[in-house]
């Protein structure tokens, strides 16, 4: 993604100049990636219950709100700015983006700086939205939205650094992560666990049935899921020219199909059915897996990793009814898991050959790659973990991160925004034809002056 994991391909030109094709494909991948953040709140909002639809929306969308503000103020200088001990980064034309150039370009790159800024913008804006599936029904809006300001702050753009900066301690270890499996899915699965140690379990977990109850609006949010996730990870070479970014949607789309066929055979394997949930999770844990193995692994490999997290994700959503964690809408069996398994996998399907030269176990390799790899596992887990329970903690403490009970039982939705998601008064004659049906009249008989 950065520039940094560009000279590594054959071929690049010593000096960049604008590229007006590049730019416009960039932009077009911009759009896309931002998309993913309403396919993301569709898909959740259809997996929980009536009385939270609305709540769980408007955690993924105050993130556009909250994340865009303060990329702006500061967040893309911490990200990307000059290095400063491989941990962070600052650059102070980067604060404001009101010091740069119009046609600036982006390090070797052929896009100018202010489209690297806004397509990494939105990788900013999902990875905490995508937490937010793990709280469902049961937390605050207003310490949901001060928990997302803190943590992009003090652990996304930090790790995004580490990953992706010119200078960042993994990124110089020789860490693969084409789009995001450590920066974006470890770190949002393993945020969602620490925060989960903090608000606990919904009233009812494991006695009360919490069913989807729109499966038809979980199959559209995972549908724009998959279709934004094509510029989420092709769009993160950052450049057309050289075929590794068509390489990185293929195997977007192979692993993508793989994943959603290895979770149905194992739901029918294990449960009898082939359900719609299992298919729109299945496909979201084949784009988890792949996103930092794209650029790395053939299509058969990502034929492999698709198969692989599909099996995997789909035996560690049951994991939270084992050890006890109320993890809603399987945050952490899909991003957690789906993010190690494509992490770890690169060390072993990659082929030296499309985003750089080094090769996993199964091309010649040997283990190098794969201890690479589990270093930025383990380390963006523990920290995300450890930072994200203090935070969780913290608001906890000073605000309360619950809702009350009684509210919950109501419903969030009412609690925290007044309305409901659905308006049935006009279903079936209306409250008048309600009132008179209880009162064994008929709803259409005339009522005398």
């Amino acid at each position: 993604m950065p520039p940094g994991i560009l000279t590594l391909a054959d071929g690049l030109a010593e000096k960049a100049t604008l590229s007006p094709a590049n730019t416009g494909f960039m932009l077009i991948c911009s759009a896309l990636v931002m998309l993913m953040t309403p396919g993301l709140a569709f898909f959740y909002g259809g997996m929980v219950r009536v009385k939270s639809v609305l709540n769980m929306l408007m955690m993924s969308f105050i993130s556009l709100g909250i994340v865009t503000v303060l990329w702006v103020l500061y967040g893309f200088g911490l990200a990307f700015g000059t290095d400063a001990g491989g941990v962070i980064g600052w650059n102070g034309d980067f604060a404001g983006l009101g010091h740069i150039g119009l046609t600036q370009l982006w390090g070797t790159t052929t896009i100018p700086i202010y489209v690297f800024a806004v397509f990494q913008l939105m990788f900013a804006v999902i990875t905490p939205a995508l937490i937010s599936g793990a709280l469902a029904d049961r937390v605050k809006f207003t310490a949901w939205a001060l928990f997302v300001g803190l943590w992009v702050t003090v652990v996304y753009f930090p790790v995004a650094h580490w990953v992706w900066a010119d200078g960042g301690w993994l990124f110089k270890l020789g860490v693969i992560d084409f789009a995001g499996g450590t920066a974006v899915h470890i770190n949002a699965g393993a945020a969602a666990l620490g925060v989960l140690l903090v608000v606990g379990k919904r009233i009812g977990f494991k006695k009360d049935p919490m069913r989807p109850h729109s499966l038809p609006l979980v199959m559209l949010g995972a549908g724009l899921l998959w279709f934004g996730w094509f510029g989420f990870n092709a769009g993160s070479w950052l450049n057309n020219d050289d075929g590794v970014g068509a390489v990185a949607f293929l195997n977007t789309q192979v692993a993508t199909a793989a994943a959603m066929l290895g979770w149905l055979a194992y739901e029918k394997l294990r449960h009898g059915s082939f359900t719609t949930l299992g298919a729109a999770s299945g496909a979201v844990a084949g784009l988890v897996a792949i996103t930092p193995a794209c650029g790395a692994v053939s299509p058969l490999g990502a034929l492999a990793v698709g198969a692989i997290a599909g099996v995997l994700c789909a035996m560690a959503v049951g994991l939270k009814y084992r050890f006890g964690y109320d993890d809603s809408l399987d945050v952490i069996g899909v991003h957690l898991v789906g993010g190690i398994v494509g992490s770890l996998l690169i060390g072993l399907f990659a082929t030296g050959g499309v985003q750089s030269h080094a090769k996993g176990l199964f091309y010649g390799g040997g283990f190098g790659q794969l201890g690479k790899q589990a270093i930025g596992v383990v380390c963006v887990l523990l920290y995300s973990l450890v930072v994200s329970y203090v935070l969780a903690k913290a608001i906890d403490v000073v605000m309360g991160f619950r809702v009350g009970e009684d509210e919950e039982i109501t419903g969030v939705d009412q609690a925290a925004h007044a309305e409901t998601a659905y308006d049935f008064a006009g279903a079936g004659g209306g409250t008048a034809a309600r009132r008179t049906t209880a009162l064994g009249e008929s709803p259409t008989k005339k009522v005398d002056a």
